[in-house]
């Protein structure tokens, strides 16, 4: 395995609201056209594909990459849940860092109805039972709210009875998705809102109103891989490479803990992010920016400490200082993230991909961050997986 693939080109287009984006093979075939001309390569040239989506039939990879060309190579479409576009990004990285391909491309996409996530198969076994299971023992269940953000409020208020944490906080972290967001043409919700604002929206659960939610995104996203060999040989320019990542799922703490934190994930982003900072050198204190799952603000607010970016029970003292924006130690989700660049779920590992590459080739225009070398990418999907990706600029 070697320990450096590069991202040789990324694309996405811009998010939108159920009901009004293009059909999913049309979103992703502009996506991955976009990859690959930012590449510099002709879809010839790639020998692998991986496809990336939650909600779709059998070979909706193979659907929407057929109008690039019929080359005959291996697609092989993925579901990780909200974590799908990263598991995609994952199994491409593999393929290059074993020497099994040279140039390989993740595409992720998701065309997505209205309201909350919801199973669709009611005729079989729900592969979240157990985790759901172990909320309600914990937490109780109300039909009348949706199953995610009872989930994830609820990891809020583990939080908040833990460390005594002040609602505002939760709201601030709304504020500055919206902020951020501003400034990304390829976001759902661009126009800023007051703290007041977040805080006055309907009540959901826990610290969480509506404003602190992620929305139901359509979307496409893709990124092109390849080895150093590759990239010689074909001039690819980007200095962009994915020094390392790992993936994790479940461990017993999520099930056996008592803890909401640890059943939406904590420990399976702890262990991924160790992984990776062992694997790649750097530590916690040398990444600049990242983009994080914030599909809510009390998702954010933990995986804070999770990452390592503060200490346990610090997470609303980093809020409060500022050190999760521009100024501050980690500019956390410049794309405005899943709150207000939106989450289509297949989508999202590979548009955080293309935000942090952006990033650190240094065209994120008003997003830029300034003297960014490092990046960290977090993506996480109940049931359960967690994906945590280290980016480096290395010419």
């Amino acid at each position: 395995m070697v320990d450096k693939v590069r991202v040789a080109g990324v694309g996405m287009i811009p998010f939108g609201r159920p009901g009004r984006s293009e059909s999913y093979p049309v979103m992703a075939e502009r996506a991955a056209r976009s990859a690959l001309d930012d590449a510099g390569i002709p879809y010839q040239a790639v020998q692998q594909a991986y496809a990336g989506y939650v909600y779709g039939d059998s070979t909706a990879g193979q659907c929407a990459l057929y109008s690039l060309g019929l080359s005959a190579i291996p697609v092989v479409n993925v579901n990780n849940n909200c974590s799908t576009g990263s598991s995609a990004l994952w199994l491409a990285r593999q393929a290059v860092a074993s020497g099994a391909a040279d140039c390989v491309l993740a595409v992720g996409f998701e065309q997505m109805r209205p309201g909350a996530l919801g199973s669709v198969w009611g005729d079989r076994p729900d592969p979240l039972r157990r985790l759901l299971d172990r909320m309600t023992e914990l937490q109780g269940f109300d039909e009348r709210i949706p199953v995610a953000a009872q989930l994830f409020g609820g990891a809020g208020v583990a939080y908040t009875d833990k460390y005594g944490t002040d609602p505002a906080t939760f709201a601030k972290i709304a504020v500055k998705a919206r902020r951020h967001a501003a400034g990304n043409p390829y976001a759902v919700f661009r126009t800023p809102v007051t703290e007041d604002e977040v805080l006055a929206s309907p009540h959901i659960y826990g610290p969480l109103t509506r404003l602190q939610c992620c929305p139901p995104t359509c979307g496409a996203a893709a990124a092109v891989l390849c080895s150093e060999d590759f990239a010689r040989r074909h001039r690819v320019r980007s200095p962009v490479v994915i020094r390392a990542q790992a993936m994790t799922s479940d461990t017993p703490g999520t099930f056996d803990s008592g803890d909401m934190m640890r059943v939406v994930g904590y420990d399976m982003t702890r262990e991924a992010a160790r992984q990776v900072y062992e694997a790649s050198g750097y530590g916690p204190e040398d990444i600049g920016v990242a983009e994080l799952h914030d599909c809510f603000t009390s998702n954010e607010l933990i995986s804070y400490e999770a990452l390592g970016f503060t200490p346990e029970g610090t997470g609303e003292k980093f809020v409060l200082d500022g050190d999760n924006t521009y100024g501050g130690k980690v500019v956390t989700n410049p794309s405005g993230g899943l709150l207000s660049k939106g989450h289509p779920l297949g989508a999202t590992g590979l548009a955080q991909c293309a935000e942090l590459s952006w990033q650190l080739r240094g065209q994120a225009d008003a997003r830029q961050v300034e003297d960014v070398r490092t990046a960290l990418q977090h993506n996480i999907g109940l049931g359960g997986a967690c994906v945590v990706t280290l980016y480096e600029n290395a010419p």
